[in-house]
């Protein structure tokens, strides 16, 4: 083998070298790009009355342009492919958010992370990877973020240095700027899915089963209050999505939440979206603000995005004078600590109530708490069904009706594992039939692991 000076063989060389010319050519078209875009951003005028196609066809031709006079001057000469970079860089500054625009017009992306100008990650099919595109500097980065924020009447600056917003289409955006971000300015992007996940899709993904699903159908139409609890990107809005949708299409449902994600298809839906506080810190409507307005709503159900504060009260008392078969999330690891979370959430409402009061508001309000989880392998999937059976002394008593039993990996380290009933019969079935909704018994029986082969007598 014949290594060079440096120790390293010719095809290594080689290959660092071809890296070192394709950073170096990637570079000259970024600078040559902004370039291209100075010269054009003053002519851009959006007429609002004529089409996005057409005002795209103009702004194309004006790039072209710009390219081939800015070219001459610079004494530049590219190829068609890099011509093509130039304008998508351009096209994606002028209408898009700069270089993560093809990754929000992918449907497989489910998040986008700016994590300063130089490290640019996604998420694909539950999995975080790296990405190759950059911004150029902090400036970009802020520019983009300027993009995001200023259509809403937002600022983001040293005083407030965190936003959350929403982009056109739904998704959901959190921007956090130096000083707090060390690194430079971060972009969080949550996508809107524009066709949500059916309850056949998560049967697909082995989120839940039939009797699982089956279940859950009874309950909800059988108005139990039902919490999905869960840590960060496990579904728990994208479950929630589903299981809103057994709610009978006669009924009148107000979703509240901090940015509508929820995309409920029944007919008579009233959504309502919290406010922060404008420049001058007026204007704020919380969560619980809007709980408590839509009382007075005349609402069949209520379905809260996620209670996170002091909204918990709310929602319970809401829970317990007559509108039942509400819904809400949670962030919480497990049933037993959805209980431990709500009950510091009722405190922070500011209410001196003993803990045994608070634990007896949310074990009369609470029917079912529906635990879903992300695993290592990017799958989302519903590890515990559990029924809130009341109190027993001063603790609130939890019954598992389903569990996911994990059986391992498989040889490409997906989940292995299947949904079983534990036995239990949930006391409320009696409820569900007063509803009209009658649950086959065959679905609580419980699972019997099959006898291991290699333990049976010959």
């Amino acid at each position: 083998m014949m290594l060079n000076s440096f120790g390293l063989n010719n095809q290594d060389a080689k290959k660092d070298q071809q890296e070192e010319q394709s950073e170096k050519k990637k570079k000259e078209i970024e600078e040559f790009s902004t370039l291209v875009l100075e010269a054009v951003i003053d002519d851009v005028v959006m007429n609002p009355d004529s089409k996005l196609e057409e005002q795209e066809k103009i702004i194309k031709e004006q790039i072209g342009a710009s390219i081939n006079d800015l070219s001459t001057r610079h004494r530049k000469h590219w190829l068609i492919s890099d011509k093509q970079k130039i304008t998508k860089y351009v096209m994606d500054e002028v209408f898009g958010y700069g270089p993560v625009t093809s990754y929000l017009h992918d449907p497989s992306v489910t998040e986008v992370m700016v994590n300063g100008p130089n490290h640019v990650y996604i998420e694909r099919f539950g999995k975080i990877e790296p990405t190759t595109v950059t911004f150029r500097n902090d400036q970009h980065v802020l520019h983009t973020i300027d993009k995001i924020i200023a259509p809403l009447g937002r600022r983001v600056d040293e005083s407030s240095p965190m936003v959350d917003a929403r982009l056109p289409d739904g998704s959901r955006v959190n921007i956090i700027i130096p000083p707090l971000a060390i690194k430079g300015p971060t972009i969080t992007i949550r996508k809107f899915s524009t066709d949500p996940f059916t309850l056949e899709d998560l049967i697909t993904f082995g989120t839940l089963n039939m009797d699982m699903a089956k279940f859950l159908r009874a309950s909800v139409r059988g108005r139990c209050n039902v919490i999905v609890s869960g840590g960060t990107g496990s579904g728990k809005t994208t479950l929630l999505n589903v299981i809103s949708s057994f709610i009978p299409h006669d009924e009148r449902i107000i979703t509240v939440e901090d940015a509508a994600e929820l995309q409920l298809q029944q007919e008579h839906v009233l959504t309502l979206e919290s406010r922060p506080a404008n420049i001058e810190g007026k204007g704020k409507v919380t969560i619980r603000d809007l709980v408590v307005n839509t009382l007075r709503m005349r609402p069949d159900r209520i379905v809260v995005g996620e209670v996170r504060s002091a909204e918990a009260l709310d929602m319970l008392q809401a829970m317990n004078t007559g509108h039942d078969g509400s819904l809400t999330t949670i962030h919480a690891n497990t049933p037993r600590d959805t209980l431990s979370r709500l009950e510091t959430m009722v405190m922070m409402a500011g209410m001196e109530l003993p803990s045994k009061a608070i634990r007896e508001q949310i074990a009369s309000a609470l029917d079912l708490i529906v635990q879903v989880s992300r695993f290592n392998d990017g799958s989302r999937k519903i590890t515990k069904v559990s029924e809130v059976v009341g109190m027993e002394n001063d603790t609130i008593t939890l019954q598992d009706i389903f569990v996911f039993r994990q059986e391992g990996f498989d040889e490409t380290g997906k989940v292995m594992g299947k949904h079983v009933a534990t036995g239990i019969v949930p006391k409320f079935i009696e409820k569900l039939k007063t509803y009209g909704e009658n649950v086959p018994s065959a679905i609580f029986k419980k699972y019997e692991m099959p006898p291991d082969p290699s333990q049976m007598r010959r």
